[in-house]
Parts: structure tokens; C-alpha cells; sequence
């Protein structure tokens, strides 16, 4: 799916965003250079596997900081490290620097758990890369949940 494809799925859903176009960030860091002043809470999102061959999306705050050990505890996981580029692009379709819970539409066999961290979920806005990582595209709690059921997920809310 295109960025364009997913503002047209968003527009069918009746969600309504917000997208900034920016020059290419692949960090936190570069984000927080780029991004300029946009309201909302800025996350990032994690692409992992676990020795069991289990995939997961982390979705967090920007800011949030968790050991693997104790990330891999609160959401039940066996040992977790990152997944490969080549994986992330087999089953999310979007390549390192541009993950986000939008790709979760990109996994028709649902073969990722989506984790969602709690506090982050309490911000009345929140931001994501639109499938690409020259842009950010806003959107609230409650419609994040509803896209993401509508691409046939049940993401888990967890405290981290």
C-alpha cells in the first residue's frame, strides 16, 4: 500500500488526519530536528521477533525506554530482538526509518501482534509516519484503534 492508499483508507473509515510533509527522518532524534512544532504526542514503533519466531509491533512514546527483558515480560513474549529489513518489508511493506502501525493494513495474514503502550494511548493526538518517513501524519487514540481493527488486528494496550 502507497501513502495514498492508506489516506484513501483512512478517508473510507471516516478518519480524519493530519499530514506534514518533511525531509527523510530515520531517528527520534532526526525527527525531533525536522518535525518542527506539531501538536500531539510523537511515538516510535518497534519492529521485533522473538526466539519463537513471533512478530511484534511496539508502539510507544518517542521518550519511552525500555530493557528488552523487561519489554519482553509486560507483553509476554519469549527473548526479543529486532527483525530483519528484509522481513519488515516481506510483511509490513515499509523499509527501517518509516515503521509504523499504518503497516499493520500490509499484514493480511496477521501474523504481527500489535502492542500499543498505554500512556501514549492517553495523548489526544498522536503521530505516525503515513508508510514513509517524509512525513507525519496525525491522528487520535480512538481512530488509531479503529484502523487498526479494521486491517484485522486486536492490538494489546500495556502498560511499558
Amino acid at each position: 500500500m502507497t501513502p495514498d492508499d492508506l489516506f484513501a483508507r483512512l478517508a473510507a473509515l471516516g478518519i480524519e488526519t493530519t499530514t506534514h510533509r518533511h525531509a527523510p527522518v530515520f531517528t527520534v532524534e532526526d525527527s525531533k530536528a525536522r518535525r518542527g512544532d506539531l501538536p500531539g504526542g510523537h511515538c516510535k514503533t518497534l519492529f521485533l521477533k522473538d526466539k519463537k519466531g513471533v512478530l511484534w509491533l511496539v508502539v510507544m512514546g518517542e521518550d519511552r525506554h525500555i530493557p528488552m527483558k523487561d519489554l519482553r515480560r509486560r507483553i509476554g513474549s519469549a527473548t526479543l530482538s529486532f527483525a530483519k529489513p528484509d522481513l519488515l518489508m516481506e510483511v509490513l511493506g515499509v523499509e527501517p526509518g518509516a515503521v509504523t502501525p499504518f503497516a499493520l493494513v500490509n499484514d493480511t495474514t496477521q501474523r504481527v501482534n500489535a502492542v500499543l503502550d498505554r500512556a501514549m494511548m492517553e495523548r489526544d493526538l498522536l503521530n505516525y509516519h503515513p508508510l514513509t518517513n517524509r512525513a507525519t501524519t496525525a491522528i487520535t487514540p480512538a481512530d488509531l484503534l479503529r484502523f487498526i481493527r479494521a486491517a484485522g488486528h486486536e492490538p494489546a494496550v500495556v502498560a511499558l
